[in-house]
């Protein structure tokens, strides 16, 4: 007797493996020292950082408004908005955007992107502090280095990121 799994269709059974496999992968990127791990489906792209167009009375973490393609992002120093010292302009910088599906238009400024990675590399540990509601979980990767996973969806409906006026 064939188990369920071999009676659904092939196409539904590529498109479960490819979601266990999408919510594996992840993006490693530098804010200063620290390093984290973003969702892969939760960033529709990363791209070079353009000129920023500077946005008057609003908090010191939010740098400013892009033009990608004819679409307006509003663009948050990641680093800047989890408390840490400035991201600084160079030639590894990168804006994340984020995922269509949030349907808002923003993107934050990283030091570096540090690739493409999955998530069963890393340990997981338990570091006895109760996560925040954007610093998920904490790792290590093979040489002892911690990384923090963040969550962009949650970050993108805190309260505090939603109101950028001084």
């Amino acid at each position: 007797m064939r188990t369920k799994e071999y009676q659904r269709p092939l196409s539904q059974q590529l498109n479960t493996s490819n979601q266990t496999k999408l919510s594996t992968t992840v993006l490693g990127i530098a804010l200063g020292d620290d390093r984290c791990l973003v969702h892969m489906h939760e960033v529709s792209e990363v791209i070079q950082t353009p000129k920023i167009t500077p946005v008057p009375l609003t908090k010191l973490w939010f740098m400013g408004m892009v033009n990608v393609r004819g679409n307006l992002y509003g663009i948050t120093d990641l680093s800047v908005f989890l408390g840490s010292p400035p991201t600084p302009f160079n030639a590894k910088s990168r804006i994340l955007l984020v995922s269509k599906n949030y349907k808002i238009n923003t993107g934050f400024l990283v030091n570096s992107m540090l690739g493409i990675r999955d998530l069963s590399d890393f340990q997981r540990i338990d570091n006895g502090k109760t996560p925040d509601t954007i610093a998920t979980k904490q790792y290590l990767d093979h040489t002892g280095r911690q990384w923090r996973e963040l969550n962009l969806h949650k970050l993108i409906r805190n309260d505090e990121f939603l109101l950028i006026s001084q």
